[in-house]
């Protein structure tokens, strides 16, 4: 892999410029991103260090400035390194402000604001890891979504995206000859969702799991049969409570939970789910 360096320079956190890079960079092989990330960027002072640091280190830059005159010293002293800039938000701002019809604020580190929404998820990230596989059952009621499935089902994961999305999400493991807790049935707040996966490509990611943890044992937990008969009472069970069925054998975390938002929006609205298999 090669290493290409990138500057991300922000007035805010820094986090948008340094997803977009990720998200880019992977479309091309090859290469791996190593990061200089520069937050809090709002002054004359600040901003020379940043120029220094990038002449130190040359590399691709990208920036969400808001203010106008810092921007214009950004890329003036860049272009006389021969260094690229990239403003990642730029056409999106403009075009959405025709849309609106509307002007684009000036305050530095707008976009990030801790405002109500803010707080909402940081409590349900909170939320989400202290329910994380089968934890602290006792106030599941409290949760938005509670996703059930057979161990590596994608349960943790998919959960903890959720969460960054505001959902407060538990996640309860499924296992074969231990009924679900009570308290979980008798839930009337949370949407409970099924995960369920092809029996085939579960024993393969089990493996790796072992061999991860250096476990070379035959057990049941990568016996092709015993998954088998694992899944079909997860699907059975799912039916028998009418629960949402989302099969992630050939999804990402990110269509996983695209699918259970859709989900929750519907039966928010009073619309009927339905089971995606």
């Amino acid at each position: 892999m090669k290493k290409i360096p990138f500057h991300l320079v922000s007035d805010s956190t820094g986090e948008t410029v340094s997803s977009i890079v990720r998200s880019v960079t992977a479309l091309f092989d090859g290469i791996e991103p190593e990061e200089h990330i520069w937050s809090l960027v709002r002054t004359k002072g600040q901003l020379e260090k940043v120029i220094a640091g990038i002449r130190e280190n040359p590399g691709i830059v990208l920036y969400t400035i808001i203010d106008p005159a810092m921007q214009e010293t950004l890329r003036d002293e860049c272009r006389k390194m021969n260094i690229a800039t990239i403003d990642p938000l730029s056409r999106t701002i403009a075009e959405m402000a025709i849309c609106l019809g509307m002007k684009v604020s000036s305050k530095a580190g707008s976009q990030h604001e801790l405002d109500e929404e803010y707080f909402a998820r940081v409590e349900a990230i909170n939320f989400s890891i202290a329910h994380d596989d089968g934890q602290a059952t006792w106030d599941i009621n409290e949760a938005d979504i509670v996703l059930i499935g057979p161990s590596r089902t994608s349960k943790s994961p998919t959960g903890m995206y959720l969460s960054h999305r505001g959902y407060r999400t538990a996640n309860i493991p499924l296992v074969k000859g231990c009924p679900l807790p009570e308290i979980l049935l008798s839930a009337t707040k949370p949407m409970i969702v099924g995960l369920v996966i092809s029996p085939e490509r579960l024993v393969q990611i089990r493996r790796s799991r072992l061999l991860s943890i250096k476990e070379d044992r035959d057990t049941n937990y990568v016996d092709l049969d015993y998954i088998k008969d694992e899944i079909s009472e997860a699907r059975k069970l799912f039916a028998k409570h009418k629960w949402p069925v989302i099969d992630v054998t050939r999804k990402s975390v990110e269509e996983v939970a695209a699918t259970i938002i859709q989900h929750y929006q519907e039966r928010e609205k009073g619309d009927k789910v339905i089971a995606d298999e």
